[in-house]
């Protein structure tokens, strides 16, 4: 049990990297907060397992079995208010959130993309930041608005564009940044220090240091 009472909702897709540094975050003392549930839209996730493994509440929500994105998010929401959930954030989840669960959790839906948004939003954003031949990629956090990729800006941090990188080893370089970039938005968040206007995300200095 957190000393703040934050309560953190995650939905994931995929390995569960992200999510598998949050919890780590968690552990060492670094996050004040308490994973609730997570929830995959996979049955098979490798986040399932990591937090099942750590006795972190699962749910596995089958798409096919709803009759649209409406229907599905709406079922996510209900799951999401019976554990009483304060936050939500998107570890390496692979569906686009509708309005209803964004207007529910308005500027409380967190996500992490590989790359400097806005540029090189939606899928493969390390490939097509090789094919533009930037010199500079990296990682973004920002709260969710409707579309992909979008919504206040809260943390980034650049990576270096290597001579002879490849989508691998640009993916894997971007990660790594990814699961301090994470936890860091999170704690930022659970310590008051976040602020929206617009698209504006303002940080307050302070913090337990």
């Amino acid at each position: 049990m957190s000393k703040t009472g934050l309560k953190l909702g995650v939905l994931a897709s995929g390995r569960g990297t992200n999510l598998q540094a949050i919890i780590d975050a968690i552990k060492s003392g670094y996050l004040d907060v308490e994973i609730g549930v997570v929830i995959s839209d996979k049955k098979d996730a490798p986040a399932l397992e990591r937090a099942a493994k750590e006795g972190i509440d699962t749910v596995y929500l089958d798409p096919t079995a709803f009759k649209d994105r409406t229907s599905y998010d709406l079922e996510i929401l209900d799951i999401l208010k019976r554990y009483n959930m304060d936050l939500v954030v998107l570890a390496g989840y692979m569906r686009i959130v509708t309005r209803h669960l964004i207007d529910a959790y308005r500027n409380r839906i967190m996500n992490v993309h590989p790359a400097l948004l806005p540029s090189f939003p939606g899928m493969s954003a390390q490939r097509q930041a090789l094919e533009y031949g930037v010199k500079i990629a990296g990682c973004t956090v920002h709260f969710v608005e409707e579309g992909v990729d979008k919504g206040p800006i809260i943390a980034q941090v650049a990576v270096p564009v290597l001579e002879g990188d490849t989508e691998e080893s640009l993916s894997a370089r971007i990660l790594k940044e990814e699961h301090k970039l994470f936890p860091y938005a999170i704690r930022l968040y659970e310590e008051g220090r976040v602020s929206v206007s617009g698209r504006r995300v303002a940080i307050k200095l302070g913090g337990r240091g």
